[in-house]
């Protein structure tokens, strides 16, 4: 007979590794990301060091070195970019990038969605909430979602378009047309959702303040709002 603390013992053995395994499932997953931005040129210098200093290059081509000094790459030149769209100088040349990329027609469509994306999260809507709850996959179920833009549809009803992140993986979703009443807003901050959503939900508040009625942010002067119609060169 199987001893009664063989299960107790199971449930919080894979209590305590379910939390460590989502956050190396994360971790492995930005880390992948940022060194897969650098790693092409990182392995281009280590081959060019190792035709120079054969030493020096087997030591430096170990693959999980490359995949480190890629990620610091990354990260230095993400600081560097940062720093330089803070200046004038290097607004400029960011705004002269953007011009040139609005002549390429579906490579700007693919970069004015995703921006607009990044400045609707990034903004603080006023008189609303971005996070909401929507009913979805089913009328019974509830999905953490963000509303991205407000529009009408043909007969002047007003409906949202919904950012539906899945988990631990926020990068995949889906996106979901919903009638505003049908929107149930939260007092969650961008923040507080994302935590929710790359813990499963063991990172939230043990209760869930919400609103019944949901209003449709006003837009952010400081950032182009993603409910203007699109200009001449998005047509």
């Amino acid at each position: 007979m199987r001893p009664p603390h063989v299960k107790r013992y199971l449930i919080t053995g894979l209590l305590t590794v379910v939390p460590l395994w989502l956050t190396l499932l994360v971790f492995s997953f930005v880390f992948g990301l940022l060194s897969a931005f650098s790693a092409p040129l990182v392995g281009s210098l280590v081959a060019l060091l190792g035709s120079t200093w054969p030493a020096t290059g087997h030591l430096l081509g170990q693959p999980w070195l490359i995949s480190l000094l890629a990620v610091v790459i990354t990260l230095v030149s993400l600081y560097l970019l940062g720093f330089a769209a803070n200046r004038v100088f290097g607004r400029r040349l960011i705004d002269a990038m953007e011009r040139l990329i609005e002549r390429i027609p579906i490579v700007q469509t693919i970069y004015g969605g995703t921006k607009k994306l990044m400045s609707v999260l990034q903004s603080k809507p006023s008189g609303a909430q971005r996070v909401v709850l929507i009913d979805f996959p089913s009328p019974a179920l509830k999905s953490v979602g963000f509303v991205t833009r407000v529009f009408h549809d043909g007969g002047g009803r007003e409906l949202a378009a919904v950012y539906v992140p899945t988990t631990p993986n926020p990068t995949g979703g889906y996106l979901e047309i919903v009638p505003v009443e049908h929107l149930t807003a939260t007092d969650w901050t961008v923040d507080q959702a994302m935590a929710f959503i790359l813990s499963a939900g063991a990172v939230a508040p043990d209760e869930l303040p919400f609103t019944t009625h949901w209003q449709a942010p006003r837009p952010d002067p400081r950032v182009e709002s993603p409910l203007e119609p699109p200009g001449p060169a998005a047509q």
